[in-house]
């Protein structure tokens, strides 16, 4: 929902005429002394004299105090800002609320919530210290059976003495996005963890085949050791480079060197999509009820020798639900990018690429020999795409860094915006872009702006 404001326009009074009797004195102290209470008061009785001047204008509001450039779909006449706020933030899919962190005076972490529409704030939790306190925590979002949680975690020792590396934790704290009710776990672990929330449940994993999956209603641990991945049969690649990847309602999502798979659920082999090598499927990034995989066109086929197939996969069945071709890169990346999903789940883009869930569409862009410049760091649920080109990857973008674009996912097209704009990390389901600045103090700046009239 869109809250218009319509113009104040100024209003006036306008000013009454006094009416001035004269009356001709016919002497005697009485009618002199009507005479000057006449002229004093007016004439009309109950009237007040009008303020020659007329009244100014109400103001409007002049929106946040930081008023950076950005794409002329928003206005920064109104919005919000918050300074001093940690590196992530959340936005719930069901509430539309808005989770960030700020660090206490006393050094302890508080998770807020803000409605991102108006601005007002939500609940607030307890502060805490959590292990590594010199860091801020990382911020989440998990759903399960229609439930969905703000999810802070944050790794180290449970005291300033503990040895290393025992005694070290996982610290998760989980929250109701519609009350703010917490509860804690706290996993032992002893290596640097990966740690998952795409759903239903919250994946903590060493990068290989050792995991734990938490139960966010609950708080129950359940270990899955590597013997419990249910490696399909025939499957040589799948033992090697082995890596759990995510949840689904069935089980965990495992990969191997070349192929993925469902534990004692789909297999990548069985839902390859068309035209593509049945035993290529790598999946490079995941994402809230999706899986974005890089397979190799079937051997012989007129651009096997040059380009790669890249499909959005449903986690639940393993559904090819949109693919597009693009060219091979010359050299391997060695970290694929995160695949960005819209509010609304309609869109998803990651690097150069793009898809339109809903229509079924999917776009590589790149030039005609296969450049790949652009990295798209956010989509909203209208379909546009931000990014930017000669960068990195998408916190370059999101930094300011290269230059920025626009794209039409409806369309499949780009525009280049103006040097100096900055792009959205995150578009609220409301239609309120949120952009990070940091000011000369290395303070951190979230700033909403909504959309234009």
């Amino acid at each position: 929902m869109r809250l218009k404001f319509g113009r104040l326009t100024p209003v006036s009074s306008g000013s009454k005429r006094q009416r001035v009797v004269r009356l001709a004195l016919v002497g005697g102290l009485v009618v002199l002394t009507l005479l000057l209470l006449l002229s004093a008061g007016g004439g009309d009785s109950g009237n007040k004299k009008a303020d020659p001047k007329p009244k100014k204008p109400v103001k409007r509001s002049a929106g946040p105090a930081t008023q950076l450039t950005v794409p002329s779909t928003y206005t920064t006449r109104r919005g919000w800002e918050l300074i001093g706020t940690s590196p992530d933030y959340a936005l719930s899919r069901t509430t539309g609320r808005l989770a960030y962190l700020v660090r206490t005076a006393q050094g302890e972490y508080q998770l807020r919530t803000i409605d991102p529409e108006t601005g007002r704030a939500g609940w607030s939790g307890d502060a805490w210290r959590p292990p590594a306190a010199a860091h801020f925590p990382k911020l989440l979002t998990v759903t399960t059976e229609d439930q969905e949680y703000f999810v802070t975690w944050a790794y180290g020792k449970v005291g300033e003495d503990a040895p290393a590396p025992a005694d070290r934790i996982v610290s998760l704290d989980v929250y109701s996005v519609e009350t703010g009710d917490r509860q804690r776990v706290e996993v032992p672990w002893r290596s640097v963890p990966t740690v998952i929330a795409t759903g239903p449940g919250i994946v903590i994993g060493d990068g290989g085949t050792s995991s734990v999956v938490v139960d966010p209603g609950t708080g129950r641990v359940t270990k899955v050791p590597a013997k419990a991945l249910k490696y399909p049969k025939d499957c040589a690649s799948c033992k090697h480079l082995t890596e759990v990847r995510g949840l689904t309602s069935k089980g965990l999502l495992v990969s191997g060197a070349r192929e993925f798979w469902v534990q004692g659920g789909w297999f990548s082999r069985k839902v390859a999509p068309k035209g593509a090598d049945k035993r290529s499927g790598v999946p490079t990034s995941v994402a809230p009820g999706v899986v974005l995989a890089k397979w190799q066109l079937t051997k012989g086929s007129k651009l096997a020798a040059t380009h790669e197939l890249w499909t959005v996969h449903d986690t639940e069945t393993g559904k090819a639900l949109v693919s597009v071709q693009c060219h091979k890169p010359a050299i391997a990346p060695g970290q694929y990018p995160q695949a960005v999903v819209s509010s609304s789940g309609d869109y998803l883009v990651a690097g150069n690429l793009a898809f339109d869930l809903e229509a079924g569409k999917g776009f590589c862009f790149e030039d005609t020999e296969g450049s790949k410049t652009l990295v798209l760091a956010s989509v909203t649920d209208g379909g546009t795409a931000y990014g930017a080109t000669n960068v990195r990857n998408a916190a370059d973008v999101l930094a300011g860094g290269g230059f920025p674009v626009e794209a039409d996912l409806s369309a499949g097209v780009t525009d280049m915006l103006s040097p100096n704009v900055r792009v959205p990390g995150a578009e609220s389901p409301e239609g309120v872009g949120l952009f990070r600045w940091a000011d000369d103090k290395d303070r951190l700046h979230l700033i909403g702006y909504p959309q234009a009239d």
